[in-house]
């Protein structure tokens, strides 16, 4: 047990430098920088994000517990598999990068607006940002970290909200560690107009971070239901922007409150389309069609093949390597593997070379059956790497981070084997 605490909060540390977390990294390096001069307030926001975290993950934790102890076969990132719970963070994500480039202030009162924020409002934001962190960048998993997770699933609920509080506590610990160092005000510039300019140009990463849900949920949902959240993001921003209009008029003595029982009406509308008894955002299972391949193509590429219990049980009995990549289109650590390794021309001939038959699970929407069999290899996170030998021996568990000449030697092993 203990090692797998001290896994967890490993693991929790270098989920900090991990493709998962580039989604909130405008969120802490603004924490970072807001009150660098003041440092009450920077060790205030760096302990509420450490609450937020904590929380956040406990209460992510209870809830997979629960479920799993009424008989639901969930995993890790279970909560990325919704189309409705997607669609909700696309729009906390836009209307983030909105709030960063201007259009409103969010967390002041309207008193405050121009201001700076009071200690207590600034400790709301920080503590949204570590829940927002942890429900948006720990659905992949990080080396140490994945097999913590694995050992705490099989675990009672005490021993296994204990290593996921470890968990929260190593993902939260360099930024809050950062807000209490005595030299952080001399390394980093003085506030000025540059913070201004700063803030607007991270609006962008937050920018990227929606379309990236978007496109998650569009491979989850079907035409209609992509229409509805291209409706609810332009809904959203124009909430966004009614609000900020608003918040103008107040500050110049002006009556507003139409225009923010426009913005209330709006949102009530938003929140029906994505969760109305019939809503079009219900998860719809795709079946990628195989594409034709060229003769060339098909001399330097190895078929994917969808994996299934089925599958794999007939492909043991061909006595050949067989490579399993447990993936989803919301594991940014999975696309970034796949693009930086497995995609590769190298790898790709090398799968050939050894005759290893490469399958795909695919766990963007929810599958009881890849749960099972990520149960089943001691994980329950993403990115999954599962090679079986040619000679029908034990497989073996790959790294979460891949590179091209490590995996390459797997796989000539695995073909001796």
């Amino acid at each position: 047990m203990l090692i797998a605490i001290l896994s967890a909060f490993l693991g929790g540390l270098i989920l900090n430098f991990m493709p998962c977390v580039f989604p909130i990294i405008s969120f802490k390096i603004m924490g970072l920088l807001r009150h660098v001069n003041d440092k009450q307030r920077l060790r205030v926001e760096g302990l509420a994000f450490m609450v937020g975290v904590v929380l956040s993950m406990l209460a992510l934790t209870g809830f997979l517990l629960i479920l799993r102890s009424g008989g639901e076969a969930v995993g890790w990132g279970f909560q990325l598999q919704s189309p409705k719970m997607v669609t909700l963070l696309a729009l906390v994500m836009l209307g983030s990068a909105l709030n960063l480039s201007g259009l409103f202030e969010a967390g002041l009162r309207l008193q405050q607006i121009g201001q700076n924020q009071t200690s207590t409002s600034g400790a709301y934001g920080a503590a949204l940002t570590g829940a927002l962190a942890i429900i948006v960048a720990t659905p992949c998993t990080a080396p140490f970290m994945a097999s913590a997770i694995g050992y705490a699933s099989v675990q009672s609920p005490i021993v296994a909200l204990s290593i996921f509080l470890s968990l929260a506590i190593g993902f939260a610990a360099p930024f809050t560690l950062l807000s209490f160092s005595p030299n952080l005000a001399k390394k980093l510039p003085k506030p000025g107009a540059w913070m201004e300019t700063l803030k607007q140009f991270l609006a962008f990463p937050m920018y990227a971070a929606a379309a990236w849900l978007v496109w998650v949920a569009s491979q989850q949902t079907d035409a209609t239901g992509l229409a509805i959240i291209f409706i609810c993001c332009v809904s959203f921003a124009m909430i966004c922007w009614i609000y900020g209009l608003a918040q103008k008029r107040t500050l110049m003595g002006q009556k507003s409150l139409m225009l923010y029982l426009i913005a209330f009406v709006i949102g009530l509308g938003v929140l029906f389309l994505i969760f109305q008894p019939n809503s079009a955002l219900q998860t719809t299972l795709k079946t990628a069609p195989t594409p034709a391949l060229t003769s060339e193509a098909q001399a330097t590429k190895a078929t994917k093949i969808t994996w299934s219990p089925q599958a794999l049980a007939e492909a043991r009995k061909q006595h050949r390597p067989i490579f399993i990549d447990f993936s989803a289109s919301w594991c940014i650590t999975c696309q970034v593997n796949d693009k930086n390794v497995l995609s590769t021309d190298d790898v790709q001939k090398a799968m050939l070379k050894t005759n290893t038959i490469f399958m795909f699970a695919d766990a963007t929407n929810y599958n009881a059956e890849i749960v099972k069999a990520m149960a089943d290899y001691g994980r329950d996170g993403l990115p999954l790497y599962v090679l079986y030998p040619a000679n029908g021996g034990d497989p073996i568990i790959l790294p979460q981070i891949l590179t091209t000449a490590s995996f390459i030697m797997e796989l000539e092993k695995a073909a001796k084997q």
